[in-house]
């Protein structure tokens, strides 16, 4: 249990981190920090994956289903990545935090919409009040924050199709960016043709060894995460789940100084509020159910 909760958590704190990396390498546009994430992060699996001796799962890639569900969960984590990496070279680290405060009760919606799973009252409520939560920063600021909800509603659509995904974390992510390799390769190889490859380009030693850092920076928190996953308890999972966009919020408040103005607070409020009622109603349950056994 301890061991699966300092490794969850220390997942947590890696992506939590992330907008400091993001911002070193803000030099950078998004779209070749995520080629070179997606070029070196899989040289770095391929090690794992060497290391491991783990590959007899490149034989269910051949059936069409497995093989089409990964193509589509592989363009939405890019899609994710990108808008991501966008928001916090642009001054949206909170608007992106948002996004991954409202992840888990967009992952309810799809739960019932997609999955035909049951809801409770309870999630119910706490779908309503973050909705409240998101009408208010939409009036307030007069625009929807789109941002914030395109992030939240990729990655709910990856989960759900690594929920029902044949392959483990390591080796899903691994065809992923294997999908993702040919258009990141030859992204990067037009670049290099037209003078536009900043790897090549930049006279910083610095960003160039951050950016093969992409590799292990993606996998090991991913790595991390699956095995917490499969040592403790869901309802423990969800609740350090909200160490990530905390810390990512935090940044933006203290660290970049983005403007966070008491209006602003409000609609917040209302969405911790929301999390508050879906983890406490989630924690009651699990309770009640272990005293009865």
């Amino acid at each position: 249990m301890r061991s699966g909760i300092l490794s969850a958590a220390l997942a947590f704190l890696c992506w939590g981190l992330f907008p400091i990396y993001f911002h070193a390498i803000g030099e950078v546009p998004p779209a070749q920090i995520l080629a070179h994430r997606v070029l070196w992060s899989l040289g770095f699996l391929l090690i794992v994956l060497a290391f491991r001796r783990q590959w007899k799962w490149l034989a269910q890639v051949r059936q069409p289903r497995v093989f089409w569900s990964f193509v589509a969960s592989a363009f939405l984590l890019s899609a994710n990545w990108l808008a991501y990496i966008w928001a916090v070279n642009n001054g949206h680290v909170i608007e992106a935090s948002l996004g991954y405060f409202i992840n888990p009760l967009v992952n309810i919606m799809f739960g019932f919409l997609v999955l035909k799973e049951r809801m409770r009252p309870a999630q119910w409520g706490a779908i309503a009040i973050a909705a409240l939560g998101v009408a208010w920063l939409t009036w307030q600021a007069g625009s929807v924050p789109w941002i914030a909800l395109f992030l939240a509603a990729s990655f709910s659509g990856y989960g759900l199709l690594r929920k029902t995904a044949a392959l483990g974390a390591l080796e899903g992510l691994s065809f992923e960016t294997m999908v993702l390799f040919p258009f990141a390769a030859a992204y990067v190889a037009w670049l290099t043709v037209n003078g536009g490859n900043v790897f090549l380009e930049v006279d910083s030693d610095t960003t160039r060894v951050l950016l093969v850092a992409a590799g292990p920076i993606t996998a090991i928190p991913l790595l991390l995460f699956a095995t917490g996953a499969r040592k403790i308890p869901l309802s423990i999972l969800g609740l350090l789940q909200y160490l990530s966009p905390t810390i990512q919020f935090l940044l933006g408040v203290w660290l970049f100084q983005e403007h966070f103005s008491s209006d602003r607070l409000v609609g917040f409020a209302m969405i911790w509020a929301a999390l508050a009622l879906f983890a406490g109603e989630g924690l009651w349950r699990n309770r009640t159910a272990s005293a009865k056994t």
